[in-house]
């Protein structure tokens, strides 16, 4: 029998109890009770910030109360909040034809970016295919490692890979979150794990810097910093759901 590729990764000092910790923040805050009552607008609150904060690791900075206002006309902004809003109908496709909804997600992103050609087509580099296709193995289920840690690899790789052209962090980024919420983990996208990376910049990009060495300290400082963004995002959901019931 095959072992799972990912299945070392668990073995690295610190990185389990950091997985479950994380687990732990996020299934606590899935029990807010703005959820039960106003569910739906703390998902498009969440969906709001994600974007915001995804746009401004790709450079694209700008305040969130100009992107709600509508005033903010900016394409990789546009880009991101196309692909936040895409995300729970892409969901049931992801581990089905993985290959195919990063497609999607970099024609949502890089629209009025990159050349109308270049959209939805990784670039032309064997080795990049070859990874991708590794890639969408495992999230096809070649592997039984926990959700927080697919998404890490996942994130982490395409950030290395860089496949698409434009803003490729975007798709990278949104890929991961499908992750969280295709497993049941995160099944209606509460967790802004983007703002947790914007919140820790310096760290996210050293870290993915370090992933990309494929070293075993690189891989440690990833997933320990992405463990890090997960336990932020569900702060994060805890203080959105607490500000709308002080305004309901």
């Amino acid at each position: 029998m095959t072992s799972d590729p990912l299945a070392p990764l668990l073995t690295l000092a610190d990185v389990g109890p950091a997985v479950e910790r994380a687990r732990d923040h996020v299934d606590q805050a899935m029990r807010h009770r703005a959820l039960r009552r106003h569910g739906g607008q703390v998902a498009a609150e969440v969906s709001l910030r994600s974007a915001v904060a995804s746009a401004a690791l790709e450079g694209y900075a700008h305040e969130r109360e100009a992107v709600r206002a509508g005033t903010v006309t900016d394409p990789v902004l546009q880009g991101a909040l196309r692909v936040a809003g895409a995300l729970p109908g892409l969901t049931e496709r992801w581990s089905r034809a993985p290959r195919q909804v990063l497609a999607r997600l970099h024609v949502l992103a890089a629209r009025d970016v990159v050349a109308e050609e270049e959209l939805g087509r990784p670039v032309a580099d064997p080795v990049v295919g070859a990874r991708l296709d590794g890639l969408a193995g495992l999230v096809a289920g070649g592997t039984k490692a926990p959700p927080l840690l697919l998404a890490a690899v996942v994130h982490g790789e395409l950030l290395a890979l860089r496949p698409f052209a434009g803003p490729s962090g975007v798709v990278a980024r949104a890929a991961a979150r499908l992750v969280l919420m295709s497993t049941g983990l995160d099944p209606r996208g509460l967790v802004a794990v983007d703002v947790g990376h914007r919140e820790r910049e310096p760290e996210y990009v050293g870290s993915a810097g370090a992933f990309a060495t494929g070293t075993p300290d690189g891989l440690r400082s990833w997933l320990r910093h992405y463990t890090t963004a997960i336990e932020v995002a569900a702060d994060q959901l805890t203080l959105v759901g607490d500000e709308i019931l002080a305004a309901s």
